[in-house]
């Protein structure tokens, strides 16, 4: 959007009564707000949004160091590995609504292999397991926000 797009945006938005508008594109992002006073004054703040790179790095660590984890653990003595989010936003289990998932509880993974997704400012970031062996459970549901370094999934390593 250039700056003659974004005074005429403030001018139709002064003269339309509106009282803020928003509007977002791929790395822009313009909030114009009006305010009731005698001349009708406009504010506009145009934001820049930065794009991030994919990720596809897992971070592993015990389940003996996780408290909340520790308790749904399985009956192995504490030899599990946690994988988590390397990073805030959307997890899917699968590439699509109809695709199968990538792994299920007793599927056996490689380093390297693709676990799940995490949709992050619309990108879709394919994780990656950090180590090989067997997944034990799946902490997250399917379609659920997740936090940075949140517990995704158990795994059994070999």
């Amino acid at each position: 959007m250039n700056l003659k797009e974004i005074q005429e945006l403030i001018k139709f938005v002064s003269k339309a009564g509106v009282s803020e508008v928003e509007i977002q594109q791929k790395d822009f992002k313009i909030v114009i707000k009006t305010t009731n006073g005698e001349h009708g004054a406009v504010t506009a703040a145009p934001q820049v949004i930065s794009v991030a790179q994919p990720v596809a790095q897992v971070a592993a660590a015990p389940v003996a160091s996780q408290p909340e984890a520790a308790t749904e653990k399985p009956a192995d003595n504490g030899k599990t590995i946690t994988i988590k989010s390397p990073m805030i936003g959307t997890f899917y289990r699968s590439s699509g609504p109809d695709k199968p998932s990538y792994v299920n509880v007793g599927d056996e993974i490689k380093q390297g292999s693709v676990i799940c997704i995490i949709e992050a400012m619309k990108l879709f970031n394919e994780i990656e397991a950090e180590v090989s062996g067997r997944i034990v459970k799946v902490l997250i549901d399917d379609s659920s926000p997740v936090e940075y370094d949140q517990p995704l999934f158990l795994v059994e390593p070999y």
